[in-house]
This record gives C-alpha cells, structure tokens and sequence, in this order.
C-alpha cells in the first residue's frame, strides 16, 4: 500500500529568495527520486514522500554540492536564521536521519548521502537535472504476455476445469468398477432361475 503523502514546508522556507535552491532545472533525478523544485516535492517511483521543510533544503543543499562535502556549519546556516536558538548538532543530526530514513537509506551502508566524520555529508550519488518529470510506467501482473504465469495461491481456469474433469473421471470409474464387481458376485452366488433349489 502506497500512502498518499506530500511535501509540507515550514513557513520560514517559503519566506526568503535567499532560502530558493540555486538549481535551475525543475526537476531533479537519482535513483528512483525525482525532485520537483517548483512544487518543492519529492517522488520515489511516482509516490509522493513526506519531507518536512528541512529535510527537502537538505536534500536540496546535498545536491546543489552533489559529491562535495556540506559541512554541519552550513546546513546550520541554511536551515535556522542566527538569531534562533537551538541544539544545532543534534538537529542536525536528526535532519539528515528524517532524510535517510524517507530515502531508505543508511548511515553504515550509504547509497546516497554518506557521512563525512567530524566535517559534514555527502550526496554520493549524480544527479539529473531536466526540464520533464520522468513518467512512471504502471507495473503488469504478468512480465511474459504470451504464457503469463498465475499469482501464487490463484488457479488457472484450464487448471480448474482438468481438475473437475479428473474427479469425474474417478468417480465414473469407480462407478463401472463397482458395477462389474456386483455382476460379478450376482453371477457367482446367486442361484440362476433354472438351477437346483434345496
């Protein structure tokens, strides 16, 4: 089940030009993600994710340096105005986590974002940028058209029909077989209308 889920931005990412990523294609693709930076909404296979505003400007800040370090410091300039006063490391540090744990992704075995000790992050992956969101094809049943393999637990109707055919086939079976062995008793113990009676 896919839930239907949306970007939601905190109102300080909307508010300022300085906060607008600095790419200038619409769109954004790695991997199975595609970044609408118009909307401000990521997809994976056509799926809408859930990104708070701070986790999308990192994910944006990540890719606007793709293979480049980002540094602790400058996610905490792009994300919280000076004036805020709050734990930077450890919201740092749960930022990224809401980003990884949305692309499936983790800190020990990285596909995307990589940590650097002690400096910052790394988006390892290369990024498309394009003017067209990518389509999503939707997925068949069935990847062989011409003999197409039923689902696990479902019968076939040509399975179903053998089968039928089959119990028949035995019961009729068992039918002529009980009616040869009846004639047969009858013709070897019961006295025929002719024979001696005592």
């Amino acid at each position: 089940m896919v839930p239907n889920l949306t970007s939601t931005l905190e109102p300080e990412m909307a508010a300022g030009p300085s906060r607008a990523p600095a790419l200038s294609s619409r769109y954004i693709r790695f991997g199975p993600f595609q970044v609408d930076q118009n909307r401000q909404e990521v997809s994976k296979d056509g799926a809408r994710l859930k990104l708070q505003g701070k986790v999308y400007q990192v994910l944006v800040t990540l890719i606007e340096k793709q293979g480049e370090v980002v540094t602790r410091e400058e996610l905490r300039v792009r994300l919280w105005p000076a004036d805020t006063h709050v734990n930077y490391d450890a919201n740092v540090n749960t930022t990224v986590n809401k980003l990884r744990l949305a692309l499936g992704d983790s800190s020990e075995k990285p596909l995307y974002i990589e940590t650097i000790p002690r400096k910052g992050y790394c988006l390892i992956v290369r990024p498309d940028f394009v003017d067209a969101p990518v389509t999503v094809a939707p997925v068949t049943p069935s990847s062989n058209p011409v003999n197409p393999k039923p689902a696990a637990g479902s019968t076939s109707p040509m399975t179903d029909i053998r089968v039928t055919l089959g119990i028949i086939g035995l019961i009729l079976g068992g039918m002529l077989l009980g009616a040869a062995i009846t004639k047969l008793w009858i013709s070897h113990f019961v006295p025929t209308p002719g024979g001696f009676w005592f």
